[in-house]
């Protein structure tokens, strides 16, 4: 306690009130003295006996801290009563909770970089791999046409992996938070003909029916750009799960509490035990035949979820893969 500055003064100036008490007393005479004394130093003692009890309860709770900053696994403070030590007591406990649950968000993330990085090294190792192969046959490869179709196929695997780091940069974006959504009205059968655009010929050259039903001056709320975005991720999913002579169905449909955009395709549909894990990262099905990256439903589930939409899939009544996105009124 003596450490303290303030308890030091206090002593030094208590001790000159005693002094001063005594003397007084014994002036006036010898029972006022030592009815002086007396009190002095009964009033000394209670106070230095609740001054060393706090200050014990203050260092208990000091040494916790440093344990607790020297990664101990739990911070114990015993049970104050009502009053500063108490309050004292509560803060601290959640400040030492508050501090845990972001050192446990921290390990988590980066765990989740970890995975994440191996998974990217992964999925890039692939495309590479396979170029690395293609153009050693390139090497040892006279014939015209065999080379042409080498070639082809090394445009196609650099087309995937354009795609692939374009979509990890903008989940990147994303993650980091530094992706500014627009907020807008847009028109959604504009918004449908903008996501279809680039998929029009593909779907001719498969002979894909492509239905649109987006009446009029259906509204919603957001950036037109990303949402576009998204729906494409769906429609690609969508154009490879349905195959040659397949079929797509684009149905806009509005009520009081919210708009919806459902996408039906006629392929095989999703297996019971990949429905809960469809939207995470990296996450390409049981199927060992699957093909893409596992970033693009990753990736529309982001970017719709961001703007306060939902979208959620499941297998069709009628067959094959139907994801609805809503957004709400």
């Amino acid at each position: 306690m003596l450490r303290n500055r303030e308890f030091r003064q206090f002593a030094i100036l208590f001790s000159f009130i005693a002094a001063a008490a005594v003397t007084l007393g014994f002036a006036i005479n010898t029972a006022a003295g030592i009815l002086a004394t007396f009190s002095t130093a009964a009033y000394g003692t209670a106070f230095f006996a609740f001054t060393k009890a706090r200050y014990k309860s203050i260092a208990q709770i000091s040494d916790q801290i440093d344990l607790v900053l020297h990664s101990a696994d739990h911070l114990y403070i015993g049970e104050s009563d009502e009053g500063e030590l108490s309050i004292l007591h509560s803060e601290i406990t959640k400040m030492t909770l508050r501090i845990r649950e972001q050192n446990d968000a921290l390990k988590k993330e980066k765990e989740h970089l970890a995975d994440s990085l191996a998974d990217i090294a992964h999925q890039l190792r692939t495309p590479l791999t396979s170029a690395n192969l293609i153009l050693s046959l390139l090497e040892n490869t006279s014939n015209e046409n065999d080379r042409k179709a080498l070639m082809r196929e090394t445009e196609e695997l650099f087309v995937h992996m354009d795609w692939l780091l374009t979509s990890l940069l903008k989940l990147s974006r994303l993650d980091a938070g530094i992706v500014v959504f627009q907020s807008e009205q847009i028109a959604v059968n504009s918004l449908i003909s903008a996501a279809v655009r680039p998929f029009l010929i593909p779907m001719e050259l498969h002979d894909i029916d492509l239905q649109i039903v987006a009446p009029e001056g259906m509204i919603i709320q957001g950036d037109s750009g990303w949402l576009s975005e998204a729906i494409q991720n769906i429609l690609k999913n969508c154009i490879e799960s349905a195959g040659e002579n397949g079929k797509i169905e684009i149905v806009c449909t509005d009520n009081p509490l919210f708009t919806e955009i459902a996408i039906h395709d006629s392929g095989a549909g999703f297996e019971k035990e990949d429905l809960p894990c469809l939207f995470d990262r990296f996450y390409r099905g049981k199927n060992p035949n699957a093909t893409g990256y596992g970033i693009g439903l990753s990736l529309c589930k982001m970017i719709i979820t961001r703007q306060e939409g939902t979208i959620t899939a499941r297998n069709h009544p009628q067959g094959g893969a139907n994801f609805a996105i809503r957004f709400p009124k």
